[in-house]
């Protein structure tokens, strides 16, 4: 039970942090207001941290912003690596 729940707040964290980042890169193309950085790296440190490293990638966002260039792989690398622990704990 509580395996599917996680997983479906991982799902719908990352999909929301995926489409959060593609509407910030249209919002900059677009010159209209933007969102704050702090949201798109609290999105990732949630949980999102794929969605914002997909983004980055698909979308070609913040890819050269030092903290976003380091700071969201290593967020995907730690939480990748808690689920890993958590996996073989239980």
């Amino acid at each position: 039970m509580m395996t599917s729940v996680i997983s479906a707040y991982l799902v719908f964290v990352n999909a929301a942090t995926f489409l959060v980042y593609g509407i910030d890169k249209l919002k900059a193309k677009r010159g209209k207001w933007r969102i704050p950085e702090s949201t798109l790296l609290l999105l990732a440190a949630i949980g999102g941290s794929l969605g914002a490293w997909l983004g980055m990638k698909v979308w070609h966002h913040k890819t050269m912003h030092k903290k976003f260039q380091y700071g969201v792989p290593l967020l995907l690398f730690l939480q990748l690596a808690l689920g890993a622990y958590l996996c073989i704990r239980t």
